[in-house]
Formats: C-alpha cells, sequence, structure tokens
C-alpha cells in the first residue's frame, strides 16, 4: 500500500508485518516507567498537541493520572509483588520458627545430659526444699498461735473464722499472680520477691498489737508465700534430666512435710512457756505465741539468702531468647558437677544453642526505649500482664483442655478431702475432749456457805440457787464455772483469774472485785446492790495452761510424720510405675482408709487413722506435683502449675467449711464427702496421660498455637496479595 504513513512503519514480524516502537524518555514518560506499549504515532501539528504537555520536552513527558492522584500503574504491580514477597517472608520466618522451637527441648535435654547431675542440684536442693519447708510452716502458723491470739487480742469468733479464711483466700491469689509471673520475669526473680514478702510481714506481725494490723500482716505474708509452691517445683524441674525428674521431686516434696514437723516441734517448746515473753516499753507485749511466729521465719530466710546465691532457670533464659545468660549458667552447672566428680578437665562444649526472639521481647524492648521513666515502667509491667493473661487463656486450647480438665479435677479431690479431713480431725478430738470434760462435771444444788475463805481452785461445776454469804474469793483460778440464780452477800474476790465462768441471773450485795478479770461480761441478768470494782482486768489475757493443749501439737506433729514412709515409697517407685499409677492408686487406698474412720470412737483412734490416711494419700500428692510440671511446656508451666494449686487452695476453703458444720453433729457425712471425692479423683486420674518416658519435645509446644495462626495469617496474606 503506497501511503505515506504506512510507508513510515517497518514491518519485523512474521505473519501480519513487523512493527519498529520508539520509547521516549522523559520524568512521567512510558520510556523511563517501562511501558512498552506507548508507540511513536506520526508527528502531529504543533496546534494539535495537548495542553497538558505544552512547555514539555520530550524527555519529560509526564504520567497524566498523576495530577488525578491515581496511582501508576507499575506502583500497584511493584506493591503487590513487595506484599507477596514480605508475606513468604514472614511464612518462612514462622516455619523457622517452629522448628526451632520443636528442637529446643530435645536440645535442653542433651544439654542437661552433657552437665551431668551433682553438686548443682544437691545445692540447689537444699536451697528449694527450705522454701518449700518455708510454705509448709506457713500453713501451720495460724492455726498454732490462734488459740493464744484469740485471748490476747480479744479476737470474736466470727474474726477467728476470717483470720483463716482470708489467710488462705491470700495463698490461693498469691499461687495465681506468682505462677503467672514466674513464666515472664523468671523463676528466680519472683522466688527472691515472694520470700522477701513473706519475711517482711511475718517479720511485721509479730509485733502487731491490734486484730486489724495483724490480719493485714497474715493476709500479704499469706500473698507473699502462697507462689513459692509453682515457682519451687518449676524451677528445680528445670535443672533436672528427664530421666531424674519423678524420683527427685518426690525427694524435694519431702520439705513440706519437714515444715510441718518444725512448726509443731517449735510451737510444742514455745508457746505453753508463757515466761519466755517480755515486754518492749509499756505498750508492746511480746507473748511466746509471737516468738513462735519469729522462729518460723527462719526457713525463710534461710532459703531467701540461698536463692540469692542461685542462679535464673536456664530453659526460662531460652525460652526468653537470653542465649548468653544461658550459656553461663549451663557451663557453671557442668563446671559444679564434673569438679566434684573429679573431672575437673572436662569442658562445656555447647556453642550454638538456636533460640527464637519473640514478637513480645520485641514489643517491650521497643517501648521501653521511648517515654519517661514512668511511662517505660507502666508499658513494661502492663505488657507483662498481657503476656500472662494470654499465657492464661492459651491454656485453654483444643490440644490441652481435655487433659487439663482432668488434672484440675483430680487436685480438686485430693485437696477437698485431705484440707477437709486435716480440719476434721484436730476438731474432732477437740470435740472428744469437750464431750468428756462435760460429762465429768460436779453440780452443787441450794448450798449454803457462810464465812468461808476459798484459797483452791473451782474446776468444770455448775453452783444452782447457792447462798454464799460473808465469803471471801483469793488468789484462786475459777476455770469453766456457772453460778445460775445465786446469791453472794458481803463477799470479796481479789486476784480472781477466770475461764469460761459465768454468772447468770445472780444477786450481788456489798460484794468487792478487786483486781480480778471478773468484768461485764461475766455477768448475764444480774441484780447489783452496793457492788464495788477495783482495778479490774479488763479485756483479754492469756492463759496459757488452758489455751495450749500439748494434744494438738503432738497429733499435727504425728500426722506431719506419718507422711515420711508414703514419701520414700514414692520416691523410689515414682520412676519405675509411673505417675499414673501412683496417683490413682493412693487416692484409691485413701478412700479405703476413710472407712476405718467410722471406727473412731477414743482420741486415740482418730490419731491413728489420721496418721494413716496421710500416709497413704501423700503419694498422690507427690505424683501430682511432678505430672503438672510435666504435662506444661516450660513457657506455660508456672502458669499453669500456679492455677492448679489456686484450685488446691480454693478446694481448701471450701472444705473447712463444710467439714467443720458437722463436727459434733454427724461422721458419716464428712467421710462420705471424703470417700466419694477421693474415688472421682482417683478414676479420674487413671485418664491422664503418663509422663514418665516423655521428654519435654512430646509435650504440647507452648508456642503452637500463635504460630498456626501467624503462618495462617501471612498464607491468607500472601493469597490475597
Amino acid at each position: 500500500m503506497d501511503d505515506p504513513y504506512h510507508n513510515n512503519v517497518t514491518q519485523q514480524g512474521t505473519g501480519g508485518g513487523e512493527y519498529t516502537y520508539t520509547q521516549e524518555g522523559g520524568g512521567g514518560g512510558g520510556g523511563q516507567d517501562g511501558y512498552p506499549y506507548q508507540a511513536d504515532y506520526p508527528p502531529q501539528e504543533e496546534d494539535a498537541r495537548s495542553d497538558a504537555t505544552e512547555g514539555a520536552d520530550d524527555d519529560e513527558q509526564m504520567y497524566e493520572g498523576e495530577y488525578q492522584g491515581v496511582p501508576h500503574p507499575d506502583e500497584i504491580k511493584e506493591a503487590r509483588r513487595a506484599a507477596r514477597l514480605e508475606a513468604r517472608r514472614k511464612a518462612r520466618q514462622a516455619a523457622q520458627q517452629e522448628e526451632e522451637e520443636d528442637n529446643l527441648p530435645e536440645q535442653y535435654e542433651t544439654l542437661m545430659e552433657d552437665c551431668g547431675h551433682g553438686r548443682f542440684q544437691w545445692m540447689l536442693f537444699a536451697v528449694l526444699g527450705l522454701a518449700l519447708m518455708a510454705d509448709g510452716v506457713d500453713g501451720f502458723v495460724v492455726g498454732f498461735v490462734l488459740p493464744s491470739a484469740e485471748k490476747d487480742m480479744c479476737i470474736s469468733n466470727s474474726d477467728k473464722g476470717m483470720l483463716g479464711l482470708l489467710v488462705y483466700v491470700a495463698m490461693m491469689v498469691g499461687a495465681l499472680v506468682w505462677g503467672g509471673l514466674s513464666d515472664k520475669m523468671g523463676r528466680r526473680k519472683c522466688l527472691i520477691y515472694v520470700l522477701s514478702i513473706d519475711l517482711v510481714f511475718s517479720f511485721l506481725s509479730c509485733f502487731a498489737q491490734g486484730y486489724g494490723f495483724f490480719l493485714f500482716f497474715r493476709i500479704c505474708s499469706g500473698f507473699g508465700i502462697g507462689g513459692s509452691i509453682p515457682i519451687v517445683y518449676t524451677y528445680f524441674t528445670e535443672f533436672l534430666q528427664m530421666d531424674k525428674r519423678g524420683e527427685h521431686l518426690s525427694w524435694l516434696c519431702m520439705f513440706w512435710m519437714l515444715g510441718g514437723l518444725y512448726a509443731s516441734f517449735t510451737a510444742w517448746g514455745i508457746i505453753p512457756h508463757y515466761g519466755w515473753g517480755f515486754a518492749i516499753g509499756t505498750e508492746i507485749q511480746i507473748h511466746t505465741w509471737r516468738l513462735f511466729i519469729f522462729v518460723c521465719l527462719f526457713p525463710a530466710l534461710a532459703a531467701l539468702i540461698g536463692v540469692i546465691f542461685m542462679p535464673e532457670s536456664p530453659r526460662f533464659l531460652l525460652e526468653a531468647a537470653r542465649h548468653d545468660e544461658a550459656w553461663m549458667v549451663l557451663r557453671r552447672v557442668h563446671d559444679t558437677n564434673w569438679k566434684a566428680k573429679g573431672e575437673p578437665e572436662r569442658v562445656f562444649t555447647a556453642t550454638n544453642i538456636k533460640t527464637p526472639q519473640t514478637e513480645e521481647d520485641d514489643f517491650i524492648e521497643i517501648q521501653s526505649d521511648t517515654g519517661t521513666a514512668f511511662q517505660r515502667w507502666t508499658v513494661r509491667h502492663m505488657t507483662m500482664l498481657q503476656q500472662v493473661m494470654a499465657n492464661i487463656m492459651s491454656l485453654s486450647a483444643a490440644e490441652l483442655r481435655l487433659q487439663g480438665l482432668f488434672l484440675l479435677i483430680v487436685w480438686f479431690c485430693l485437696a477437698f478431702s485431705y484440707h477437709g479431713l486435716g480440719v476434721w480431725f484436730p476438731d474432732m478430738i477437740k470435740y472428744m475432749q469437750y464431750e468428756e470434760y462435760e460429762s465429768k462435771v460436779r453440780v452443787f444444788h441450794r448450798e449454803r456457805v457462810e464465812r468461808f475463805h476459798f484459797n483452791f481452785s473451782l474446776v468444770n461445776q455448775i453452783h444452782r440457787e447457792g447462798e454464799y454469804i460473808h465469803d471471801k474469793f483469793a488468789n484462786i483460778e475459777i476455770k469453766s464455772v456457772k453460778f445460775e440464780d445465786s446469791l453472794f452477800e458481803n463477799c470479796y474476790f481479789e486476784d480472781v483469774r477466770s475461764t469460761n465462768t459465768f454468772f447468770e441471773n445472780c444477786t450481788i450485795r456489798n460484794t468487792v472485785f478487786y483486781n480480778t478479770d471478773l468484768w461485764e461480761d461475766k455477768f448475764k441478768d444480774c441484780k447489783m446492790e452496793n457492788t464495788t470494782f477495783l482495778h479490774p482486768k479488763k479485756g483479754c489475757h492469756l492463759n496459757f495452761l488452758e489455751e495450749n493443749d500439748i494434744v494438738i501439737y503432738m497429733v499435727s506433729f504425728l500426722g506431719s510424720l506419718a507422711v515420711l514412709p508414703g514419701n520414700i515409697l514414692s520416691a523410689l517407685f515414682m520412676d519405675k510405675i509411673g505417675r499414673i499409677r501412683i496417683i490413682g492408686g493412693s487416692m484409691l487406698a485413701s478412700a479405703a482408709c476413710t472407712f476405718l474412720l467410722l471406727l473412731s470412737f477414743s482420741q486415740g483412734a482418730v490419731i491413728c487413722w489420721q496418721c494413716l490416711f496421710y500416709g497413704t494419700s501423700v503419694a498422690a500428692w507427690n505424683g501430682l506435683q511432678v505430672i503438672s510440671v510435666e504435662l506444661y511446656p516450660s513457657a506455660k508451666r508456672g502458669t499453669a502449675f500456679g492455677i492448679l494449686n489456686g484450685i488446691c487452695k480454693f478446694a481448701a476453703i471450701l472444705a473447712s467449711f463444710i467439714f467443720a458444720k458437722f463436727i459434733g453433729i454427724t461422721k458419716i457425712v464428712p467421710i462420705f464427702l471424703a470417700f466419694a471425692s477421693l474415688v472421682c479423683g482417683g478414676l479420674v486420674a487413671l485418664k491422664l496421660p503418663e509422663t514418665r518416658r516423655k521428654s519435654s519435645s512430646e509435650q504440647p509446644n507452648s508456642c503452637s498455637i500463635h504460630r498456626c495462626i501467624a503462618m495462617r495469617k501471612a498464607f491468607w496474606e500472601s493469597v490475597s496479595a
């Protein structure tokens, strides 16, 4: 075709012609941006050119949509390409992090085998044992001092019950809080905080003269020591090899028994000795029950000093991506153990430990570099609180829900029966003592005593419609005596000490009470005529001969000692027959022992069956504590154990309230409740997974849920891009 326009186009293609496209340069032109579809059409007339490009050179051709804010097609393609690359990078990073975290437990087990088991673990065993002993002591303190404290500080029955309740509630909250914090702040740091809080507030409670301050200090002390059990077991587990955990954790449980023995023995040896007390000035009276609280601080003080010289858990440091610190701790463990074994030349060879950095840690560090010191502190601790709550929420994941529920039921059932009967045994003994005492009461009816000097104690008597004329009661003790419808005329009371003594509907004429504790609360519906009270001893007063029955101390001492055989057997067979059989067998055997309580018709029988029950049930406690630290991954171990221990404290509170209601009414209901609880827990325990032959890598991974979510998110971002 002979056309001037077509003659200017060079045909280069095959099948239809060849075209040569001329790409012009320019700031917004197609040549620079790489758009090959823009052809160089035949030159147009100058007047036909667009006004928009007037004055622009050929090298500065502009994209016409730029002025309307429309993205350039090349920019859109580049953004999508970058999004796809970023999504793939995140997916690869998530997969790499999953692989590293899955390999960490196996890698850590290999490191602990290289470090060996020896002197370092035994030193840590002693230190953490003292911390566990401090918790055991604290569980007995309130019960032992309450009979004396209620008289010293005039504590009513309602306030007395509130003291025990609130202390246990504080321990429950402490277990939940400190267990969760130990997964984020570290085992060692939280244990130092726990022991310090317990020491400070227990020491202050020794000097509290009023009930309000004493209650506050004991609550704070309970909040501190309540976190010791979750931290101690978690801390010690992470320094043990897989094949050592069952046995050595069971040996560690013995320190709780030693705490009970220590508390019972020191209470028996200190509290009844009234002469050991002293005064600080005129306001502060330090009676022997306060000295007992002070002596009970020694295990916690020794544990705190020891923990200060112990390192942080290397497993926690690895989970927190603190590689260098973990390596130093592992090297210290290695060198300590092998030097003690006579092989100092052995070198710790681990040089490369893969530890993924978590996004939460990055967030804390980024936020901590900004703002004021208070803002940084707030951000760090609020973020830590969010992580703890996320840890708690993630425990209800599908892979942990069923076995976690079973474990929680077993903890609750064992704690309900154990602590319920723990209240029932001493209260039942006291009730039997009261019944025996009441059966020996002497009753005097219509006696007339005139001009007689009472210089001997009156004990366990009832006087009805008596007449006492010109009588003198001097320097005597009146214990558990009741005067009903009696007449006292021209009598003289001097230096009289009374306990559980009352005057009901009596007439008192021309009588003088000098330096006695007989005051308004002792006289009920009495008629006073010309009666004088000189130097009365108002308020509450201690009477150690009446308030401190050594039988109660002996019962607690024998009950704590009775668990020794069960502790030894469970430690020896924990790794041989497995945790599940230990727990189930111990709980079912304890259930059988509860039926023997129906035969408890004397104090001796109750003490005997108590020792038998404690001796059989302690193996279940040891097995539960071992499986609780093995079932959960390291990053959630403290949180999970804290929740379980909090449930234990809640069951103890509930059982104490229920079992105490049936004292003196019936034995059948408490025994049936304990039996049903133990059978239920024992059967459910058989459904728990056996962790004896499993390493930590076979347990549910702590970050698997978050990683799966991250990988799915990255995948869908890639698809959508």
